[in-house]
């Protein structure tokens, strides 16, 4: 047993050295460094922070590095490293409506007070491989940094709300819960599932996203607004008597407008689905809202249809890229002493049919 021990240590040590030989690669190119990753890979650093529930694009950046570009094993290092940090208290919400954008369209409205930003987007390139990219020098010269707008820009939304056109959304100063401090319980209330949702795996939720789109939920949704921007992280310090800023973070906010006919309680009106979520993720927070959306069928009294998407323990439990991965991965470490019994379970099951085999053609 000592010699086993011994011999699998001295493995582990050399797929440690392995692993970061292979991390580095070729010595002849220039280590990477992590100022490049987060400055010029920003949206993987944005899925990162936002499913490893912590801002830090510098941290980020490094458990990309470390993680060899593996973005759900960065942000497994990004999750372990926050249970370490302490936890000092609670900021105010954000305002959304004060953000300084960078992009904001909204697919329902064409003229939208504020004015639609188009903004640093994919949705309009070809989707051809720029091999200029290749060819870069570093003598690129800086392009001038685009002014933002800092005045309030109104939710979109606000103009069917004026008209009483789309469902109302109750306010209440209920304390929402904080499900990477409290065990997530069923029924969950929307604040928590909005949590899981904005740090769940992307792919995940955008494939339930996509169901719903199909069929798969009642859920033919129009983005009334999308908006990428800054916002300001205020606390409120109670020897103070008044909120001081943190710092400055960027979010992505989804509304969607669902039509609705009608309840017993509700009249026939417009809903919405809500997605927020950390950085640049404008997939990513779409996909939430729609999900958001399905999942509320029984407060809008509606029919469950079977989907999916409208099954809440199997949407906010299966979400979490990080248990997903776990339990996925645990397979491939020893399992010997189990094999082996279910081994000898299956020769004696073939056994015991083999003797009965043969006494029946007796």
């Amino acid at each position: 047993m000592y010699v086993a021990v011994k011999g699998g240590e001295k493995a582990i040590d050399n797929a440690h050295r392995w692993l970061g030989e292979m991390r580095r690669g070729d010595r002849r190119v220039p280590q990477l460094e992590t100022a490049q990753i987060s400055e010029q890979m920003t949206l993987a650093v944005s899925r990162v922070m936002a499913e490893g529930s912590l801002y830090d694009a510098e941290l980020a950046a490094l458990a990309i590095k470390q993680a060899r570009g593996d973005l759900i094993e960065a942000i497994f290092l990004i999750r372990a490293y926050r249970t370490t940090l302490p936890r000092f208290g609670y900021t105010s919400p954000i305002e959304t409506a004060r953000m300084r954008c960078r992009r904001r369209v909204s697919a329902t409205f064409k003229d939208v007070p504020g004015g639609q930003i188009l903004g640093p987007t994919f949705d309009y390139t070809h989707r051809l491989l720029d091999f200029k990219l290749l060819a870069e020098s570093e003598d690129e010269q800086a392009e001038e940094a685009i002014p933002q707008d800092s005045a309030d820009v109104p939710h979109v939304l606000g103009l069917l709300d004026r008209d009483g056109l789309i469902q109302k959304e109750h306010r209440t100063d209920e304390e929402p819960v904080d499900i990477t401090r409290e065990p997530l319980e069923m029924p969950a209330s929307r604040a928590a599932r909005l949590q899981v949702l904005a740090r769940g795996d992307e792919g995940f939720i955008l494939g339930l996203g996509y169901s719903t789109q199909r069929g798969y939920a009642r859920n033919h949704a129009f983005v009334g607004e999308l908006r990428i921007g800054l916002v300001d992280v205020e606390m409120e310090i109670p020897e103070l008597g008044f909120a001081i800023s943190l710092g400055v973070i960027e979010v992505t906010e989804c509304e969607t407008v669902n039509q609705f006919i009608g309840s017993k309680t509700e009249p026939p009106q417009f809903t919405r689905g809500y997605g927020l979520v950390l950085g640049q993720q404008e997939r990513k927070s779409i996909a939430v809202a729609l999900v958001d959306r399905a999942l509320r069928w029984k407060e809008l009294g509606e029919d469950f249809l079977g989907a999916a998407a409208q099954d809440e323990e199997f949407v906010l439990y299966h979400a979490d890229n990080i248990q997903a991965t776990g339990f996925v991965e645990h397979i491939k470490l020893p399992h010997y002493v189990d094999f082996q019994s279910e081994l000898e379970l299956v020769r004696m099951i073939r056994k015991d049919a083999e003797a009965a085999r043969e006494k029946a053609d007796d």
